[in-house]
């Protein structure tokens, strides 16, 4: 069964006459890295209290020239325990893609959900291995629900929308 919509002169056209929309990764890379090991210095006494993990996550897209775009996650863990940091890494990995045909409406989703979980494994690894080489036991991150945190996003968009004052 073919599944048809009508065209702007009354025709019925297949949706399979469209093209499909294609998706090619061009490159990946660090954009920006940053460790902070403040107290390296300090001699450890005993083993210390359990440290306090923050953790942030946000995404962002832009386009780079025609049909090419960046998806970036800008990455931040902050330990800390009762001693104070205990370290800081901050890393925005980013991958370059190429997008064709995609229909506009699902462009921004696209470059923030399915993007982001493409090059998610790699930042995954960057971060365990700048942890561990800072001299701590590796930083091993969960898998993300990137089309959660879109939801979220779009949320709190609509509900700001909601409750901005009208002029």
């Amino acid at each position: 069964m073919t599944d048809k919509t009508e065209s702007g002169d009354g025709k019925a056209k297949s949706r399979q006459d469209a093209p499909p929309i294609q998706a090619q990764v061009l490159g990946q890379y660090i954009k920006d890295l940053s460790f902070e090991n403040p107290h390296v210095g300090k001699p450890i006494d005993g083993a210390g209290d359990t440290p306090s993990m923050k953790i942030e996550i946000n995404v962002n897209a832009k386009r780079m020239g025609e049909d090419v775009y960046e998806s970036a996650i800008d990455f931040r863990a902050h330990a800390t325990n009762t001693g104070g940091t205990i370290y800081v890494l901050e890393v925005i990995y980013a991958g370059l893609f190429r997008l064709k045909n995609i229909p506009e409406q699902a462009l921004e989703p696209f470059l923030l959900i399915n993007c982001p979980t493409l090059i998610f494994p790699f930042l995954r690894r960057v971060v365990a291995d700048i942890s561990r080489e800072g001299g701590f036991p590796p930083l091993i991150l969960d898998p993300i629900d990137f089309a959660g945190l879109f939801m979220q996003r779009q949320q709190a968009l609509v509900a700001e929308a909601a409750t901005a004052p009208k002029n």
